[in-house]
């Protein structure tokens, strides 16, 4: 392994970038030693305080409401396993492989952290599986988020032990078998150390780094597409002054006016709005009004685009920060401070941080739909796009059908995007026999935000479709240093649509474009020279 391709886990600095990285196979994982130093500290000190009898729940108790059950010293490794088989009960499609391999390493790195009390064993272990690739078969519904995702590691913690089932190389394998076939043994788990794995978020934050991952692409591109409507309709300068923003001084709004007026500096397609009076004037009739065929201002598709995204660029904002602080937290129970000479028990497994954060997650993606939606609407209806071909059609109209069938993809979309915007983090209900009175659903949010974020691909897709369609027939020449850039990039791929093709393969092609590249990673190598 290069340093270049290797994330070295400490608890303290996981990235939500390095998440996805590891997750999808870029990069691979190392412990940091002196990580490994505080976790023998947090061991040593635990097995000194089973040595002296002290009553540590779940460690020598069992779970939930019957943590007042005291288990012999005879009896503490089994029931970790006892508690592992019990709880891998979920149900429903199991997550992506490279999804599954991400909780593992969020679940490492909280255990790296030293709080917890396992042994290095364990990590190595851990460490080893994620660098194979061998991913849990983890269902994807179960969890309630508040002890944790108990049943989404409760798989996890299947294929620790070598039991269930688990994935390698793209198939679907027998967790015991696969040892064997590595000639390898699975970890036979000491006390503590079912419940260290079970008994935390990791999951739900594992979901959530890919689904701000996503919305992250999603935003960049809404401004291109911004950028781009503005270009394509010869909308008016001021709505994206700085001055004007300043007065209203948003961090998102100002954020998203610099970057648009960035992508279209130098355009020769933007109406300033010093040139708009006197062609107003000159249109003047005889009488006390008269009308102008000049827009005085742009539809608020265009115009507000700074002022719809601003919140969408503060959630997104908000849900990295707040999951990267998850995803280097310890957040099972007990804790261990070994410097302290404390045990504490408490509740750092609630997930309600991140159920919250995606919910407003979902919330600004169905946003971001909704503008995207109706730009799209513009481009297609002949009574709205100031002179462009209805549908979009470059041929015969009524014999072809241009964009047509395809907006239905996005209005649908965007409709579904709005439901799941709904929240699940307030609607708590109480089980473990009351014991889990408030929970958080954080992994149902966080499944909620993975789904709305692959939605509004769709529509961000066909959005990005309906522009370059629309610059086919005018206004490409004239593109600004940014647009314009971006535009010859994506036209290399691009050819009008006139019905001699499936529109679905155009669409599954070009969403592979602009989702699985770094193509828009990073906006301003488009705009600066």
């Amino acid at each position: 392994m290069s340093a270049e391709t290797t994330v070295i886990l400490n608890g303290n600095d996981l990235t939500l970038s390095e998440i996805v990285a590891i997750g999808v196979g870029d990069k691979q994982v190392a412990l940091d030693p002196a990580a490994l130093e505080r976790c023998r500290a947090s061991r040593s000190f635990l097995e000194e305080e089973v040595a002296a009898k002290r009553v540590i729940y779940g460690v020598n108790t069992s779970f939930g409401p019957m943590c007042n059950k005291i288990i012999d010293d005879e009896q503490i490794e089994e029931l970790q396993v006892n508690l592992i088989r019990s709880h891998a009960a979920g149900l429903g499609d199991p997550l992506n492989d490279y999804i599954a391999i991400a909780v593992m390493v969020v679940r490492l790195n909280t255990l790296v952290k030293g709080f917890s009390g396992v042994r290095v064993e364990l990590l190595e272990h851990m460490q080893w599986m994620i660098n194979q690739r061998i991913a849990a078969y983890i269902p994807e519904c179960g969890s309630v988020g508040a002890s944790g995702d108990l049943i989404h590691l409760a798989h996890l913690a299947l294929s620790i032990i070598g039991e269930g089932q688990v994935y390698y190389q793209g198939k679907l394998h027998d967790a015991a078998e696969l040892y064997r076939q590595f000639d390898r043994q699975p970890m036979r788990l000491s006390f503590k150390e079912g419940i260290a794995l079970m008994n935390g978020t990791s999951a739900m934050t594992a979901l959530a780094a890919f689904a701000i991952f996503g919305a992250q692409k999603l935003l960049n591109l809404s401004c291109v597409n911004g950028a781009f409507a503005i270009e394509i309709f010869g909308g008016i300068d001021d709505a994206f002054d700085e001055d004007l923003h300043l007065v209203k001084p948003h961090l998102g709004q100002m954020q998203i006016a610099e970057v648009i007026r960035k992508l279209y500096q130098g355009s020769g397609n933007i109406t300033l709005r010093s040139d708009m009076h006197e062609l107003i004037r000159n249109q003047k009739s005889d009488g006390p009004v008269f009308e102008t065929s000049i827009n005085v201002q742009d539809v608020y598709s265009v115009r507000c685009t700074p002022q719809v995204l601003a919140p969408v660029a503060e959630a997104v904002a908000q849900a990295s920060r707040v999951v990267e602080i998850e995803a280097n937290s310890s957040n099972d129970n007990p804790i261990i401070i070994p410097e302290k000479k404390k045990i504490i028990h408490g509740g750092n497994f609630h997930g309600q941080s991140i159920g919250f954060v995606m919910d407003m997650l979902c919330m600004a993606i169905a946003t971001l739909c909704n503008i995207s939606e109706r730009r799209t609407n513009k481009y297609l209806d002949k009574n709205l796009n100031e002179g462009l071909p209805e549908f979009l059609i470059p041929g015969t109209l009524g014999l072809t059908m241009g964009f047509m069938g395809a907006q239905y993809l996005a209005t649908s979309t965007t409709a579904e995007n709005r439901q799941l915007a709904n929240p699940v983090s307030t609607n708590s209900i109480s089980c473990n026999a009351s014991n889990q009175d408030v929970v958080s659903m954080g992994t149902v949010a966080a499944r909620k935000a993975f789904k709305s974020v692959s939605n509004a691909k769709h529509v961000i897709t066909l959005e990005v479709l309906a522009a370059l369609q629309a610059l086919s027939f005018r206004n490409a020449d004239k593109l600004g240093r940014g647009t314009g850039r971006i535009y010859q990039k994506l036209n290399q791929d691009f050819t009008p649509y006139d019905n001699s093709g499936i529109f679905h393969e155009e669409l599954v092609r070009f969403r592979k474009i602009l989702f699985s590249s770094q193509l828009f990673d990073d906006l301003l190598i488009y705009w600066e020279d």
